[in-house]
């Protein structure tokens, strides 16, 4: 499975220069102190549109995880994708591509850290990989 190329804006900006550097920004209350998650606007715990960017550690635990069949191209077998969603140890859950592990390998509860990707022509988009 191909990712997506996905392309900055001004809101995604400070994301995307982060995830080049390697580091993972994730959205903090400024009224109530709660980390969420980046696409995130207004805080899930109090509603406050206080949000500003802060460096999260990049690691967590697999929740929950489904595998993506692809078609079978000639003689190669067909393709397997594994997306999970993820709890960050700060709190805010995400669903990104897996890497590094077989799709059988996969359980709940996987310590997993993040890491980048980086689709030819695209921004780098988070993915896990086991700990």
């Amino acid at each position: 499975m191909t990712v997506g190329i996905v392309h900055r804006d001004a809101q995604t900006a400070e994301f995307f220069d982060a995830a080049a550097r390697g580091e993972l920004l994730i959205r903090r209350c400024g009224a109530c102190g709660a980390f969420n998650a980046p696409q995130v606007l207004a805080c899930e715990h109090c509603q406050s549109d206080r949000q500003a960017w802060a460096v999260a550690a990049g690691t967590g635990t697999v929740v929950s995880w489904t595998v993506v069949h692809g078609r079978a191209r000639g003689d190669a077998p067909p393709s397997r994708t594994s997306v999970a969603i993820v709890e960050l140890d700060e709190g805010p859950w995400l669903h990104a591509r897996l890497t590094g592990l077989e799709p059988e390998a996969i359980t709940a509860g996987l310590k997993v850290a993040v890491a980048f990707e980086r689709p030819e022509g695209g921004e780098p988009v988070p993915t896990f990989r086991p700990r």
